[in-house]
């Protein structure tokens, strides 16, 4: 497999995303969606080509392949092989209803964390997720410190001056875009795209910042001109 000089690592744009390349409509729509009512953040492709200019756009912080595509019976196997060649380092899991040793031991070797083979319950697929998730945070410590405020990005707690807040999973979606960037402001099409997947969701962005002031402080995230950022008191 040769190197794609086009792929080079992309910038984070906020919350945590997963790229997700998969080309059979139903299967996407229901991986995409359960993976969404966890409060992740998704970017759906359905071909190689799609896929890059993804990546170029958005680092993820996890991958989920299929193996096997229209254009490529080892696509899944050959961009997994791209993106680690362009310095990726987060998780990938792939999909693919080839399960021989062969096909397992080959896809780990080129960089894959996990293989998931075809049918499969979403629970399987969310478990595993979360599953490279937490081993990704304790390699790295995937915690977020920012005054009296900390964040748990994986395990999903958060503490403030030394108390745990229980969030929900879209209030902590919430957060976590403006810790992940603190001095950025937000408006809230931008912010309604990014936490609920549709920019028509405005109301729904300040019901829930109403709901992380309570529950944190006034102040953790501000109003200003052009929409929010996070406070200097969190």
């Amino acid at each position: 497999m040769a190197h794609n000089p086009r792929l080079t690592a992309g910038g984070h744009t906020g919350g945590v995303q997963v790229l997700l390349l998969e080309d059979e409509p139903r299967l996407g729509r229901a991986v995409e969606g359960a993976l969404k009512a966890q409060g992740y953040g998704v970017r759906w492709a359905k071909g190689l080509e799609e896929a890059r200019d993804a990546f170029l756009e958005l680092e993820p912080d996890l991958m989920v392949l299929d193996v096997r595509l229209p254009e490529d019976p080892d696509g899944g196997f050959r961009f997994a092989q791209e993106v680690r060649q362009a310095g990726y380092k987060g998780p990938i899991l792939f999909l693919t209803a080839r399960d021989t040793l062969e096909d397992r031991v080959f896809g780990l070797d080129l960089g894959g964390d996990d293989y998931l083979v075809k049918p499969f319950h979403l629970e399987e697929l969310l478990a595993r997720v979360r599953a490279l998730f937490r081993r990704q945070a304790e390699a790295k410590g995937a915690r977020l410190r920012l005054g009296d405020l900390e964040a748990d990005l994986v395990g999903r707690a958060v503490r403030h001056r030394g108390r745990r807040v229980d969030l929900s999973l879209k209030e902590f979606a919430l957060l976590e875009v403006f810790l992940l960037h603190p001095g950025r402001v937000f408006s809230p099409e931008e912010l309604a795209e990014k936490v609920f997947g549709d920019v028509e969701k405005v109301g729904a962005v300040k019901v829930y910042i109403h709901y992380l002031r309570q529950k944190l402080h006034p102040q953790v995230i501000r109003t200003v001109p052009g929409g929010y950022r996070l406070g200097h008191e969190p």
